[in-house]
């Protein structure tokens, strides 16, 4: 069955407490969350977080292609197109606050939560896996945040978790979208550990096989565990692209006006794949989403996570109506022309009066749809 996510409780030995396995499943769009799969998930691990037998949770995703691809905004995307204005605005509101409500449980959750990143990990996908205690890559992994290729913007609890990053890289990561592999997420602190491609299954016996009753610090223990799985053979891992470039990147994005930023980028020397990539995503995609995303780091590094969230609904909910959101989605995941029809054709002509509009909140505090976010 697609479209769901499937829960497992394995039994540790002979005592009463289990291993609980999370299994994104909709593996025929990459296992992209739509509303039912975060509802799902927010509402067990909800459950295991009370639950005192469940000693760590494994959030993975099924199939071998990915861990999970984003969002469905594909969904979001018919209801933009067909439906009025108030209706987008509350659908779109309702998809987001579970999604991030779901996101910031997974940061502040009680017990272990490893985050198995196979494959691919995009948009929301890096919402979950950022959240979780153990982030865990592997040789096939493909990890980015190509928001600004459709129109929206580096959401999920990213305004928190790039902004964590050396010396605005995260800047670099949201304006170009870049895919990067598991050896430059490791280099950049995106992921805890890179693993052996079967390492899951050694993983999961030894977790079952544990006397729990005997650790005195479970995130500590699986730490080890997966230490003496983490790839010896560096031979065939995907070689660094960032950990060389880093200087340059972050020299480029140190500047104090968006426009600026794009020039220096793509003035960025060299002719990789990976930043021919990252220079052709930043010029195709929409110029709202880079202004955005510079603001995003600029001037909110500073919030808490939950004040992240909060900022992120706003921009979220406001994007279904803008327009933008809607257009690039349709251009690159319905239509699939790749030929967008952005309201500014460039950085430098976007009106910044409408930048402050979607920075500008839908609601008073305290009626804020996620106003208990971090309170209780």
């Amino acid at each position: 069955m697609s479209d769901t996510v499937n829960f497992q409780e394995l039994p540790c030995g002979e005592d009463d407490n289990v291993v609980a396995i999370a299994t994104l499943d909709n593996s025929g769009s990459l296992n992209a969350l739509t509303h039912n799969m975060i509802v799902l998930l927010k509402q067990q691990l909800e459950k295991w977080h009370q639950d005192e037998r469940v000693v760590c949770v494994i959030l993975d995703g099924a199939g071998e292609k990915a861990f999970c691809a984003g969002g469905d905004v594909r969904a979001m995307h018919t209801v933009m197109k067909t439906e009025p204005a108030d209706v987008a605005k509350a659908h779109c509101e309702q998809f987001f606050s579970v999604e991030y409500e779901c996101d910031y449980l997974i940061h502040t959750y009680c017990k272990p939560i490893i985050g198995w990143g196979d494959g691919i990990v995009m948009g929301g996908g890096m919402g979950l896996f950022m959240g979780t205690s153990h982030k865990v890559v592997t040789s096939t992994s493909r990890l980015a945040m190509p928001e600004i290729s459709i129109g929206l913007f580096p959401d999920v609890g990213a305004t928190y978790f790039l902004n964590q990053l050396e010396d605005r890289l995260g800047l670099f990561l949201g304006l170009t979208g870049v895919m990067f592999n598991a050896t430059d997420a490791m280099d950049i602190h995106m992921a805890d550990h890179l693993v052996v491609p079967d390492a899951k299954e050694k993983l999961v016996n030894q977790l079952q096989e544990t006397d729990w009753n005997c650790v005195e610090d479970s995130y500590e223990f699986i730490s080890e565990c997966l230490e003496k799985l983490a790839a010896k053979d560096k031979s065939y891992l995907p070689a660094p692209q960032l950990k060389p470039r880093l200087n340059d990147i972050c020299t480029a994005c140190n500047a104090t006006d968006i426009g600026m930023v794009f020039t220096n980028i793509m003035a960025l020397p060299g002719n990789e794949k990976w930043l021919a990539a990252a220079k052709h995503n930043l010029t195709g995609g929409s110029p709202i989403t880079a202004h955005i995303c510079f603001r995003q780091i600029n001037d909110y590094s500073h919030l808490s996570l939950a004040d992240c969230f909060r900022l992120e609904l706003i921009l979220g909910v406001r994007s279904a109506t803008l327009g933008e959101f809607e257009e690039g989605v349709r251009s690159r995941l319905v239509d699939k022309d790749g030929a967008p029809h952005w309201k500014y054709p460039n950085i430098n002509s976007v009106d910044k009066a409408v930048i402050d509009e979607l920075f500008t909140s839908l609601w008073r505090e305290q009626e804020h749809p996620l106003f208990q976010l971090g309170r209780v």
